[in-house]
């Protein structure tokens, strides 16, 4: 399972266990919508990190990909090289 998809299944289910558990506070309307607005905040800054997070990772691994990638091209460009020297 993908770090991306195991983070996305916390969140959702952290959130969807918040709201059940408001729901089910006894607790006054106007107070279980105070709480409803908090955990929605709190919810979206915690998706909102999670997506900054795996978008780091995504561009660390693009940067590392074609860094390997340009490696790779100078190496087959220097083999090319040495066969034309050869020939």
């Amino acid at each position: 399972m993908s770090t991306g998809k195991f983070v996305a299944g916390f969140i959702v289910g952290g959130v969807v266990g918040a709201v059940i558990g408001v729901l089910l506070a006894p607790q006054s309307g106007e107070e279980t919508r105070e709480m409803l607005g908090n955990t929605t905040k709190e919810a979206y800054g915690k998706v909102s990190d999670a997506a900054k997070e795996i978008q780091q990772k995504a561009e660390s691994v693009v940067d590392e990909v074609q860094r390997k990638g340009e490696e790779i091209i100078g190496k087959i460009q220097d083999m090319i090289n040495k066969q034309k020297n050869e020939a």
